[in-house]
């Protein structure tokens, strides 16, 4: 009896597990097989299928394995061969720009001056009299030829104002660093010869003392403050059904470039507001990493109300400080400790004193926030690393701060190995490295730029942490392209820009998912397909870590999926 009792008690234990699995088997809600998976785990680093239980990843393995989780109700997704990995994490960009590109004048590929007058003379046509006209993305440096006439390379307005008497038109630098107004935006903005150049910005001046149109860094805001005027006359209503269609564009954009998760570099608490009301609403499409970007005083005020981790589903984070301490190459305003080679007047521009950067970095460490300096020129990344490491000394009790350096282009070589010393993360972006190159030596001259321009290989030698992004829409968001430039640097006809700081390919990946997760406090959540972490996946059609290297570039986006759910399929 005692034999039998063992036996049918065998028998039982059996059926009720088999009962279990039968129960699990319907329990896999989405299905990924035959693929050739990255996982970026370093315990398994290649798989074929994976299984996904709500928003989270349940499973990884063998695709024969896999489909034993399929139930009446499990989509399934074959990918027949094609590569997969976790969803790119870009690191650095700016979401609202990015949507509103969408809309405006793109100005990225006028070879001159005067296509792009051409362009606003079409758009003129398009407009109401007294309607302003924006664009972006000129660059003086990548025209074919200089504009004529000029001043220091930068095209005066006469033209553009002929071609728009009645409409105010303000046209954003390609850096974003710079704007460019005909005569109607300046006269709105009462600008003069008289008008003084504001700190942290100047206001560029022909021979007679006029202005140009050209306005660098503070001086923008003169005119973007016109137009602001202009937009506020928007109901509530309007104002808010705009912003949902920027976001909404930029999402789009995001969704069809591959990438899951958006590190938004500048945000006020009126985006975050609204993409409060949109996690709430669950029309956020892809995961947001908000910075903070507002006067400190307001800050102060405010900024405990507005510190999220995690809201809506692990769609929005908020518990970043956006500030700026100079400018950018392009336009001559990046911060150097000596001048530029082409211009030994002029050294760049500090655009926010350093004693109100030290107040905002007290204010981070006061409530917890991460603190994201943008630093372009060397003196600007030194000034920006003596101000972390005074405040790190006094944070004694408080470590793994990870604040972090947005952009890190050009360093003086004994600065390169405080990142790590210090925990510092350098958010860089390999695409402004191949589209800058050009003109990088002219700058600054061969000796810095061989010793400090975006010296990523040195940086991970030294032992930092590197997240990778494009700070679009200065360039083009698409992450296959920025990891095109991080493994090759290569730019005009194939020339490569000092080659040995190059990545791997899976380096460079590594700065796209893991790294950038890392760089918001996620990694224990995303960047690696592993079980329990979330379902986030772009699907490509060549295998980046094996593919041949001009096959990079031509490389499409077939999924992107954020949490288990499919948010753009190549038709």
């Amino acid at each position: 009896m005692k034999r039998i009792s063992k036996v049918f008690l065998f028998c039982l234990l059996v059926l009720f597990n088999g009962s279990l699995l039968s129960q699990d088997k319907g329990n896999a809600d989405l299905i990924i097989v035959n693929g050739k998976i990255l996982t970026m785990d370093e315990e398994m680093l290649f798989t074929e299928a994976v299984a996904v239980k709500g928003n989270l990843i349940y499973m990884t393995g063998r695709s024969e394995d896999i489909i034993r989780l399929k139930g009446n109700k499990t989509k399934v997704i074959d990918l027949k061969g094609n590569f997969m990995m976790p969803g790119f994490n870009e690191s650095h960009a700016h979401l609202w720009g990015l949507g509103e590109f969408k809309k405006n004048v793109d100005l990225t590929q006028c070879k001159d001056w005067k296509e792009v007058v051409s362009l606003i003379k079409e758009r003129v046509k398009k407009v109401k009299p007294g309607e302003w006209i924006i664009g972006r993305g000129w660059h003086q440096e990548k025209w074919t030829k200089a504009p004529q006439p000029n001043v220091n390379g930068f095209p005066v307005h006469e033209d553009l104002s002929g071609v728009s008497p009645d409409n105010p038109v303000l046209l954003k630098h390609a850096s974003g660093h710079a704007v460019f107004a005909n005569a109607k935006a300046m006269e709105l903005a009462g600008i003069n010869k008289n008008t003084p150049d504001p700190a942290g910005g100047n206001i560029m001046r022909g021979e007679d003392g006029g202005a140009t149109g050209v306005f660098h860094e503070n001086a923008a805001d003169l005119i973007q403050k016109q137009y602001n005027l202009f937009l506020e006359k928007r109901s509530s209503a309007q104002k808010k059904e705009d912003g949902f269609k920027t976001l909404e564009s930029a999402m789009k954009e995001c969704a069809e470039k591959g990438i899951t998760s958006f590190t938004d570099a500048g945000s006020n608490f009126e985006d975050i507001d609204l993409l409060k009301s949109a996690a709430d609403g669950n029309k956020l499409k892809i995961r947001i990493a908000a910075m903070l970007e507002e006067k400190n005083d307001k800050l102060k005020d405010r900024i405990k109300e507005y510190r999220l981790i995690g809201y809506g589903n692990r769609h929005l984070t908020v518990r970043q400080i956006k500030k700026y301490i100079d400018g950018a190459l392009g336009s001559r305003s990046a911060w150097f400790l000596e001048p530029y080679s082409d211009m030994p007047s002029q050294s760049g521009i500090n655009v926010t004193p350093l004693e109100e950067l030290k107040e905002t970095a007290e204010i981070a460490g006061k409530y917890g926030f991460q603190l994201c300096i943008h630093s372009i020129g060397d003196r600007a990344n030194r000034e920006v690393l003596n101000l972390y490491e005074n405040i790190f000394s006094r944070f004694t009790g408080k470590k793994d701060l990870r604040w972090r350096i947005e952009h890190a282009q050009h360093l003086s070589a004994e600065d390169i190995p405080r990142f790590a010393k210090l925990g510092v993360i350098a958010a860089m972006q390999p695409c402004h490295c191949t589209s800058d190159a050009s003109f990088v030596i002219r700058r600054i001259g061969e000796k810095r730029a061989g010793e400090g321009a975006y010296v990523w290989r040195e940086l991970m030698k030294s032992g930092a942490v590197i997240c990778s992004g494009t700070d679009a829409p200065v360039e083009d968001v698409n992450p296959v392209k920025n990891f095109y430039s991080a493994v090759t640097r290569k730019y005009e006809e194939g020339k490569e820009f000092y080659p040995e700081q190059k990545l791997s390919r899976l380096e460079a990946l590594k700065t796209y998912t893991v790294n950038g997760a890392y760089a918001t406090f996620e990694e224990k959540v995303k960047g690696k397909i592993k079980e329990g972490m979330l379902a986030d996946f772009t699907v490509l059609s060549n295998d980046l870590i094996n593919c041949n290297e001009n096959e990079i570039p031509k490389t499409k986006v077939l999924y992107t999926i954020v949490g288990g759910k499919t948010v753009y399929a190549a038709q």
